[in-house]
């Protein structure tokens, strides 16, 4: 049987925090505001591997009341959702996401994102596809205040 799921992530840029998107630490002035690194990329990859599999979402598997997992890379979140995606027999098809962002430039990362996030996965590149885009300068993400990220997977029950 396959399945899809669709995962949709938005944090706010602060000072004083590390900016990390799909695994990869990127320079910029500011970083994601969040209980972990606020990896955006991750947290809509995450829902969507979830969704596929009708496992809820990111937030109750990994929720903000868990002090023990606060400031976890979000990149282990997604090796434990794949874990999880193991124990339900399923494996990934495909994956599609967008990174929605007027700074940094994101293409000259895709590349390493795109291996950080199959390797969490264990899956092939190929099967992992990272684009970005910009707001145009609109809404809140366009006035630089934030990131957002959305993602589609598709699955296969075994």
């Amino acid at each position: 049987m396959i399945r899809c799921g669709i995962g949709y992530d938005v944090h706010r840029l602060v000072d004083g925090r590390k900016l990390i998107l799909g695994g990869v630490e990127l320079a910029h002035e500011r970083g994601l505001e969040g209980h972990s690194d606020a990896d955006v990329l991750s947290h809509a990859i995450a829902d969507a591997l979830l969704g596929a599999i009708g496992a809820g979402d990111i937030g109750q598997h990994f929720p903000n009341t868990d002090e023990s997992i606060r400031g976890i890379a979000s990149i282990d979140i997604l090796r434990r959702v794949a874990s999880i995606l193991a124990e339900k027999k399923t494996r990934l098809i495909n994956l599609d996401a967008t990174l929605i962002a007027e700074a940094p430039k994101i293409a000259p990362h895709i590349s390493a994102m795109r291996k950080r996030i199959a390797n969490a996965i264990g899956v092939s590149e190929s099967s992992v596809s990272i684009k970005a885009t910009t707001n145009e300068g609109l809404g809140t993400i366009g006035r630089g205040e934030g990131i957002a990220a959305m993602a589609v997977a598709t699955v296969e029950l075994e």
